[in-house]
């Protein structure tokens, strides 16, 4: 059976389909060296859009012919380099449009609503012994703004639009859409009530939303990342909410997850997830199906389901 290289996790379902086709050696477990002296046996990856595959692993690897990568980003992979070798990368798009875009607005509707601070104000009895909390803001009719109308964006568009919400959104260029384009972030930013991240990481978008974009946005503005943390440049995002320049945020994602900073952890008009975008049972099985699939197929017959744009004229 062909040689593959397992980065990270896997579930059960999964190793139990994989390792009928594959002998599976798993980089966690594998001894130091391992791969200077084997790695030419290495024909396939699994990873995930975390890990991704480091240059180094992938230079110790000369006969690569495909990586498969569990999750839709997969910026921690150089698909440059794996177009210049032949190699092909594959990733698991549609299976989480849904779930991603249910995470962000469950994000904007916390931030709305003030949950955390009204679970802990019943959790405290403040509830009964001061009465009702202050009241908090409407969800409805406000003007979102989408960074990155893909996919998930167009499924975060479609899932706010009975809100009566007004969507426009910034990308690197236009979309065939009804919804307003702008070409300037900034200026998206300071027409907006909120400003939902969900465009891909990597260089190009490396602290896109920067000081500017959230002055812009302002003390009465929302924003939401459910991207990448490098998205957002994460010292002048600390530096806004506490000034007040920048009302409230709602993060899934941040630079050096699982690390978040103290700062953010502290302040009541943030909400924090860790990275749960897409996980539900249901999703996460999804796509553990399709990183499979994608393997097996290319198996049998060279072709693959879900090719990264990079990637698909290979």
């Amino acid at each position: 059976m062909p040689d593959l290289l397992l980065i990270g996790g896997a579930t059960p379902v999964m190793l139990d389909r994989l390792s009928a086709a594959f002998t599976i050696h798993r980089l966690a477990e594998l001894p130091s060296g391992w791969l200077a002296e084997h790695g030419d046996t290495i024909t396939y990856v699994a990873t995930n859009g975390h890990d991704g595959v480091r240059p180094d692993i992938m230079a110790a690897l000369p006969n690569l012919k495909m990586i498969s990568c569990y999750g839709v980003g997969y910026d921690a992979i150089d698909t440059d380099e794996a177009v210049k070798r032949g190699i092909m990368v594959t990733h698991t798009p549609n299976v989480l449009n849904a779930e991603v875009a249910t995470t962000a607005i469950l994000l904007m509707l916390a931030c709305y609503r003030e949950l955390l601070r009204n679970d802990a104000y019943v959790r405290a009895g403040k509830w009964e012994s001061e009465g009702n909390p202050p009241l908090t803001r409407s969800a409805d009719n406000q003007t979102v703004g989408i960074l990155g109308l893909g996919r998930i964006g167009q499924a975060i568009a479609d899932k706010l639009a009975p809100w009566g919400t007004t969507i426009v959104y910034h990308s690197r260029t236009p979309k065939d859409v009804s919804y307003r384009y702008y070409d300037n972030l900034t200026d998206m930013a300071r027409d907006v009530d909120t400003l939902i991240c969900i465009t891909p990481g990597g260089p190009s978008t490396n602290k896109i939303v920067n000081a500017e974009v959230m002055a812009a946005l302002g003390p009465e503005g929302t924003l939401i990342n459910v991207s990448r943390g490098s998205v957002v440049d994460e010292a002048a995002l600390i530096e806004a909410l506490q000034s007040g320049k920048l009302g409230w945020a709602g993060l899934d994602v941040f630079e050096a997850e699982p690390k978040v900073p103290e700062a953010l952890r502290a302040m009541p008009n943030v909400v924090l997830q860790p990275h749960v975008g897409s996980a539900t049972v249901e999703t996460r099985a999804a796509m553990g199906g399709l990183t499979v699939d994608n393997l097996l197929q290319h198996l049998a017959d060279g072709s693959v389901i879900s090719p990264v744009p990079e990637c698909a004229d290979i």
